[in-house]
């Protein structure tokens, strides 16, 4: 068909004719002026794909009625410009696109058409750990371990680079995806087969939000989604709704970005943002800079929205010119989207378009805070922290308790390291590390924490040996600012050298702490602490050794670091005693904001964004050495155990199955709330007596070659031993923490992987049961994939997190939830019951079905198939399944 709004379009420069756009602003509707901006990209890219795929005129008039339509569960098609990836979920991605290029084969198509359409860029920066830190050569040691356990990984990855088009993978030691494509990738305007039009992207990491601070529109999605993105196609999506969040007033001098994102998480999980886009206004978002903006954004996973859009503004303009863009370029991104109406205008109130809902936020009413110490948006003020800590000591065990009994809050454990004698107690801070790119993004509050580090180490105040301290930026532009502002030798002093150029701590690439501190923490039974800028503190995430976990501030993590401990009063308390005698209070070191901005207005400049990312897919020796096979369908290795075809495709046909009723099913774990994908699929170290480590052994490896989980998701044979590995899952089954389950035919307590074997073998199908927030967290497509393997085919929770809902109806499992007002404890839910699920012949999205228990109860569930399209790929048996059957064809 083509193109019924061909009317609207024209060139953007008379003198550049075959460069064009469509026009939104001739659409002549007064709609269109009251609509979200965000709501706007969405708007764009339904027009300019009119003519292609699912996108109809209908889909347009949909979006332009927003207003009217957003609560009616409307289903309205998206084809973002660009896909990124990281390698955890992008090793998977790629494993998945050569078995399709396996099966499409098989069934006698072209497997060449298995090829990703929308460009795609990978980042390597997961695999990177802090195996050493307090050492001038910690990167480089880091980055030769790096390339040492990854080898394989990483030729299977160029391997991918040159079998499939239009995917770029930038290598090993450049930088986290997000900061790499807010200062890099990200276009903010596309300039593509002749036409302009918006950027907008989806990622296989849920923090890809982070590029929604530079208005670009995108979110992230779990991996098999955003293949099926990548082969051209569209998300299947039902319309948002829109919450405004109007920031007023100005922050405080003390106040930092990283305490207004933890503040809003806060707020914004108590106003419920779940499967909703948060837009940005006000004229307090004119007093933040595009690196503030993309911190918030950031952690838009954390408070559970789908995207949190800053529309772009002069300021957005100015920040593509200080990154080193092209300022040609830039000057037409700004010309197209003054066109368009989409230059945004914050202080001008008359732009304000219609939302769903509007909440406020004065920013002056922030205050210094951290998040934990489990959750991120449990947000703890500064000068609370103390209390706070010694509150959840002896709170009962939960997101805000440790239940330690009373006469032991201030047990101490004396130990040895490094020849010297030290002592440990509940609250001691093990780890303090500067990571993640919600943090190291924003020069604001890295060098506030580089001049803190100067003042402090100049006051003669000094950070514990024991103490794991680490830096690893996101993005060579940072070390170059710190180093050239003087900065970068008091981090070294105070143990904050360089280690690493990836997401390290953050995901729980923490490497291991001395073994002198782990045997005090255990002997002791102590609840230490991790301190970090990064952005998720579940328990168990960021080291095994340290229960408590608290978010903050680069600054505040040198400053708990010096004082050793949580339980302090800054502002009552000293960080430390000089060899003077003199006490340091907080205040006497922290930065004013005019110091900050004086350094970084005279060391943040283009020149260093251009130098460091004219080299970043060539200046890795390391990667450029690599030999990957030139085959276009990859030779698989029967003895790797990290590459290994998936047996997704095993036995698939052209024809199609009908799905059926699950019959008298088992429950294979029961869960509260909160149960998030690191309790699924974690991703960190793999314990030496788990199934995965079983399996490995059994294939001659050492536990010092184990790795960790996320750099093992090429192989399904040890992911599926991966699922519900967590040290710390809690399972009503069974009386404490632990990956273990209950095997209800014969009574025994089993480890999770090791019960679904015999539930396999027997031929039961299983099911899982949940509280709220099922899946919380990373995007990671193996928590969805796994329980697939271990054989669950539907489960049942209160509410779910978008992405891993998505992820359930990607592999063919059933997402059920409780109807409004219900829950397993109102209905008398046990968990020990046999569970028959009716599956009717006629689906439609989000019906009610009918499930029937052995003890005679039967009750009703709404099925979350949201769309359509969702309800096809649950026939298909998945999207996967979907887009071979659709290329074979």
């Amino acid at each position: 068909m083509s193109n019924p709004f061909v009317r609207i379009v024209e060139p953007l420069d008379p003198k550049q004719p075959l460069k064009k756009f469509f026009n939104l602003s001739k659409l002549e509707d007064v709609r269109y002026a009251r609509l979200p901006f965000s709501i706007r990209v969405l708007l764009e890219a339904a027009i300019r794909n009119c003519d292609e795929f699912l996108v109809k005129k209908g889909d347009v008039e949909n979006i332009l009625n927003w207003k009217v339509v957003q609560h009616k569960n409307v289903e309205v098609p998206f084809k973002p410009a660009r896909v990124i990836l990281q390698d955890f979920t992008g090793v998977p991605a790629v494993v998945d696109f050569a078995a399709m290029r396996d099966a499409v084969k098989k069934l006698g198509g072209d497997p060449e058409k298995i090829n990703p359409i929308c460009p795609a860029d990978l980042v390597i920066d997961h695999s990177i750990q802090v195996d050493f830190n307090r050492r001038s050569d910690s990167l480089k040691k880091n980055q030769d371990l790096e390339f040492e356990r990854n080898k394989e990984r990483f030729e299977f990855l160029k391997w991918g680079s040159q079998a499939f088009k239009n995917m770029r993978i930038i290598p090993p030691g450049s930088g986290i995806i997000h900061q790499v494509n807010l200062e890099y990738l990200a276009r903010v305007v596309m300039d593509q087969d002749g036409y302009y039009y918006p950027d907008s992207v989806v990622g296989t990491d849920s923090h890809t939000t982070m590029i929604d601070g530079l208005g670009v529109l995108g979110w992230g999605v779990g991996g098999i989604e955003a293949e099926a993105v990548m082969l051209g196609q569209p998300i299947s999506m039902v319309l948002p709704e829109v919450v405004g969040y109007k920031l007023l007033g100005n922050p405080q001098p003390l106040v930092t970005s990283t305490d207004i994102v933890l503040t809003v998480t806060k707020h914004l999980r108590q106003v419920g943002v779940v499967g909703k886009f948060v837009e940005f206004f006000g004229p307090g978002v004119a007093q933040l800079s595009i690196a503030d903006r993309a911190t918030i954004a950031n952690m838009c996973p954390e408070y559970g929205a789908t995207a949190a859009y800053f529309p772009v503004d002069d300021i957005s303009i100015g920040y593509l010119i200080q990154t080193g863009r092209d300022k040609e370029k830039v000057m037409c991104t700004k010309k197209y989207l003054e066109a368009v109406g989409m230059l945004r205008d914050f202080k001008n109130s008359s732009q304000d378009p219609d939302f769903t809902q509007v909440v406020e936020l004065d920013l002056h009413t922030v205050v210094p805070c951290c998040s934990g110490p489990k959750r991120p948006q449990d947000k703890v003020a500064v000068s609370d922290m103390k209390k706070d800590f010694e509150t959840c000591l002896g709170a009962k065990q939960g997101f805000k308790g440790f239940q330690i009994a009373p006469d032991r809050h201030n047990t101490i454990v004396k130990f040895n390291f490094e020849g010297c004698d030290f002592e440990l107690a509940h609250g001691s801070v093990v780890i303090a590390a500067i990571t993640s790119c919600t943090n190291t993004s924003n020069p604001s509050v890295m060098l506030g924490a580089g001049l803190l580090a100067k003042k402090a180490v100049e006051a003669g105040l000094t950070v514990k040996p024991y103490i794991k301290t680490s830096l690893s930026p996101g993005s060579g532009v940072v070390t170059y600012y710190l180093r050239e502002s003087g900065v970068m030798s008091y981090l070294s002093q105070l143990g904050f050298d360089v280690v690493g150029y990836g997401c390290m701590t953050c995901i729980g690439n923490s490497g291991p702490l001395p073994e002198s501190v782990v045997a005090a923490i255990t002997q002791g039974d102590l609840v230490a602490v991790g301190v970090l800028s990064g952005n998720r503190n579940f328990e168990g995430r960021v080291h095994p050794n340290t229960r408590a976990n608290y978010l903050a501030s680069p600054p505040l993590v040198i400053a708990y670091a010096i004082a050793g401990t949580i339980r302090i009063d800054f502002e009552k308390e000293p960080l430390g005693i000089n060899a003077s005698g003199k006490k340091i209070f907080l205040k006497d070191i922290w930065p004013t904001r005019n110091e900050i901005q004086v350094v970084e207005h005279q060391f943040v400049i283009p020149g260093m964004f251009k130098e460091v990312y004219q080299k970043i897919e060539t200046v890795n020796e390391s990667w450029n050495a690599l030999d990957a096979p030139s085959d276009k369908l990859y030779t698989w290795n029967p003895k790797s155990t990290y590459i290994k075809s998936p047996p997704f495709f095993d036995g698939l046909t052209l024809a199609l199955q009908t799905p059926k009723t699950i019959e008298d099913a088992y429950v294979l774990l029961s869960f509260g709330d909160s149960v998030t994908t690191d309790h699924i699929s974690p991703a960190g170290n793999i314990a030496r007596n788990s199934p995965a480590a079983r399996y490995l052994m059994s294939r001659g490896l050492t536990p010092r070659e184990f790795n960790s989980y996320g750099s093992r998701r090429g192989n399904d044979a040890v992911m599926a031993r991966g699922t519900f590995a967590n040290i710390r899952l809690v399972n009503k089954f069974i009386d404490k923490q632990g990956p273990q389950t209950v095997h209800f035919p014969s009574g025994e307590i089993l480890d999770v992987f090791d019960a679904a074997e015999r539930y396999k073998q027997a031929g039961h199908p299983l099911i899982v049961l949940a509280g709220k927030e099922y899946g919380a967290g990373s995007s990671r497509d193996w928590a969805a994939k796994g329980p697939f393997l271990l054989g669950v085919k539907a489960v049942l929770a209160e509410s779910y997190e978008r992405i891993h809902r998505s992820n359930l109806v990607g592999m063919g499992v059933i997402p059920l939830q409780y109807l409004p007002g219900e829950d397993a404890g109102s209905l008398g839910l046990t968990g020990r019951e046999r569970y028959t699920i009716i599956i009717p012949e006629k689906l439609k999205p989000q019906m009610n079905i009918q499930i029937k228990l052995d003890t005679g109860k039967t009750f009703h569930a709404i099925m979350r198939f949201d769309t359509d399209v969702e309800l096809t790929y649950f026939h298909n048996g998945g999207i996967l399944n979907y887009m071979i059957r659709k290329m074979a064809s």
